[in-house]
């Protein structure tokens, strides 16, 4: 896990190890073991990277790092790399590579992505299971090959010049700055944000919150062949949502565990100490039964947890039943008022774009907890929710389903076994209408979303016409279960959530793996029908199926979803942090971004994942603006 930049340019005056060290230097953070330089022959490219020592901890597996591949002079190195994440199966392909012929001179993971490289070129991404973010120069066909993991766990960003000349890339958007790339918001990024809550583009997966600035989409690679000055995109890979295989549900449950656990014990390899993050849920928690099992002789396995005493949402109780079965060393943290208002403007720095929630806050503390512990490598449980089903505004899709598939029968019992549970769902007229018309649903859902942008009424008028283009979002169609999974998965939702999962963590020198993210896993999971992910009044009931003999029943059939959530409406009732959010306000009224009777509205708390978190948006898109 790693920092990468680096500079292509037919003018070798712009390329010099100064101005990468400068890049190098704006992420540091990401690399605190170790720096590397390389500029090539000629001149016109030019890498930098920042080391987070992982796998091989020895200076033959430093980066930028070169290869030569069959054919080419043996003086002559002929391709070089420079590299940010985690292959968890390489072992698996160096075995298959080495049966090929092909040698290794180091046990690192970016030695094998080289050689993979050069063997089967861009369909080498077909055999990763990983996180990664790499840009690959080939000197023999002047061909630069960049890459991003399949559901962009590992951020790449990239500047062009308008010639379509030069080229920069780097892990985070500071790294082109200090490159001397311009700094400039896009108004239309920053209107959708505080008038709808969206911390990126949710069609133009591509744009930022900044002008001139992108970012390479998750499961896409980009071939630059310099010589004919030609740039592709491609996406090589995506979830069939549509080829659904009826299983046997013993089959179906144990293939689910077996990919699980496999997820796992691939995530665990590692030359550094690793641990886990623990909120009590039922995700970190299978998790953590996992570990136990895989690692049964490791009695010093630490995990890391957020709680908050005397709120009502606090997981001590859960966490601790956790902790005791499985005899976990345990460090908590209790982030507060006070200390959001100490970090914010670092916290504003490290993500660079938009924040959602202060939930994104107490991730950032659990893993700057773990950093202080010496953990170099944490486990946690993001993408359950979104490929199992876990959140109760999937339940209505999942009743719509049965309905609009005329199972009336298994929808009468489904829905008396979802409240009997006391799930959090509506249910009325409307999904009826929504299960018939799943098209007409998808418009309907939209207009209301820009409507509800257009009504906003705290906005400087003259802000709002020059930057609302009419057409703020894109809502899937919903015919089935999997259809809303797959959105939120490939589309808008998780990508927001690895984000603020890649920023919290690196902030920190911490690789944060997700074993719910084995492409593997997700395949399969959206193999299965809808009854695995939602049934007999349970959400992600494959899961629990897979683990309730190792966790304690208490947390297996667990009806609540936290967390890590903290207590932002308490917070947002300080004076203290009310003065910050007025004095945010103060700050976009003067920029001509809010009316200056906003001013006189007093400031109103909301929860986390309240969607009417206007004040807390004003508070990040305030501090983001005046970052230096």
């Amino acid at each position: 896990m790693c920092g990468i930049a680096g500079i292509i340019s037919p003018n070798p005056a712009s390329i010099t190890t100064h101005r990468l060290k400068k890049m190098a230097d704006a992420i540091a953070h990401r690399g605190p073991d170790g720096e590397g330089f390389w500029i090539s022959r000629d001149g016109t490219v030019g890498f930098a990277h920042r080391r987070l020592s992982v796998i091989d901890l020895s200076e033959a597996a430093a980066q930028p790092m070169h290869y030569t591949s069959g054919g080419f002079p043996a003086s002559t190195q002929r391709y070089t790399i420079t590299y940010n994440g985690e292959l968890y199966n390489f072992p698996e392909i160096k075995e298959q590579l080495a049966s090929k012929g092909y040698t290794f001179s180091t046990g690192s993971d970016t030695e094998v992505i080289l050689a993979a490289y050069d063997c089967y070129k861009e369909e080498c991404l077909q055999f990763f299971d990983g996180m990664f973010a790499f840009a690959i120069w080939d000197e023999k066909n002047q061909t630069l090959f960049t890459a991003r993991d399949r559901f962009g766990e590992k951020p790449f960003f990239y500047y062009l010049d308008e010639p379509g000349s030069t080229f920069l890339f780097a892990s985070e958007m500071k790294a082109l700055w200090a490159a001397g790339i311009e700094k400039t918001v896009e108004e239309e990024a920053l209107l959708y944000y505080i008038g709808l809550g969206f911390t990126q583009f949710p069609v133009e997966k591509q744009r930022t919150f900044y002008k001139n600035i992108y970012a390479l989409p998750p499961a896409h690679y980009m071939k630059w062949q310099v010589k004919r000055s030609r740039i592709t995109a491609c996406r090589y890979w995506d979830i069939d949502k549509d080829d659904i295989n009826p299983c046997n549900e013993k089959e179906g449950v144990e293939k689910f565990r077996s990919l699980f656990f496999t997820s796992v014990k691939r995530r665990l390899r590692s030359d550094v100490p690793i641990g886990t993050s623990l909120s009590g849920g039922l995700d970190s928690s299978s998790i953590a039964s996992a570990i136990h099992i895989l690692l049964p002789n490791n009695t010093n396995y630490k995990s890391f947890s957020a709680v908050f005493p005397g709120y009502e949402k606090d997981e001590s109780k859960h966490i601790q039943e956790i902790v005791s079965a499985f005899a976990l060393t345990n460090f908590t943290v209790s982030p507060t008022h006070s200390c959001l208002i100490d970090s914010l403007e670092r916290l504003c720095y490290y993500h660079e774009q938009p924040i959602g929630s202060s939930s994104v806050f107490t991730q950032y503390a659990v893993c700057q907890l773990a950093g202080r512990h010496g953990i170099k490598v944490l486990l946690d449980g993001q993408g359950a929710d979104e490929t199992i089903g876990g959140y109760s505004k999937y339940i209505h899709w999942w009743l719509q389903e049965l309905v609009s598939r005329k199972k009336f029968i298994q929808f009468k019992k489904e829905k008396k076994a979802l409240t009997d549970n006391n799930m959090p769902f509506e249910w009325g007229y409307k999904n009826y209408m929504a299960a018939c018309a799943p098209g007409l649903t998808a418009i309907t859902l939209q207009k209301r979303e820009q409507k509800r942008l257009n009504i906003n009424n705290e906005i400087e008028p003259a802000f709002m016409r020059a930057f609302n283009n009419g057409d703020c979002s894109c809502k899937p169609f919903v015919s089935r279960l999997n259809d809303v999974l797959y959105y939120n998965t490939m589309q808008n939702g998780l990508d927001e959530l690895l984000c603020y999962a890649d920023r919290n963590s690196m902030a920190h020198g911490l690789e944060l793996r997700l074993p719910f993210l084995s492409h593997k896993l997700v395949e399969f999971l959206f193999s299965m029908p809808g009854h695995y992910k939602i049934r007999e009044g349970y959400t992600k009931w494959v899961l629990r199926e897979s683990i309730k003999k190792e966790l304690p029943a208490t947390i297996t059939w667990r009806k609540d979803k936290i967390g890590f959530e903290p207590p932002q409406m308490q917070w947002m009732n300080q004076p203290s942090l009310q003065d910050c959010i007025h004095d945010a306000k103060q700050k976009l009224s003067a920029a001509g971004i809010l009316k200056k009777d906003v001013l006189n509205i007093s400031v109103r708390p909301r929860s986390a994942y309240d969607s009417e978190n206007s004040d807390w948006r004003y508070l990040i898109a305030a501090t983001l603006l005046h970052l230096k």
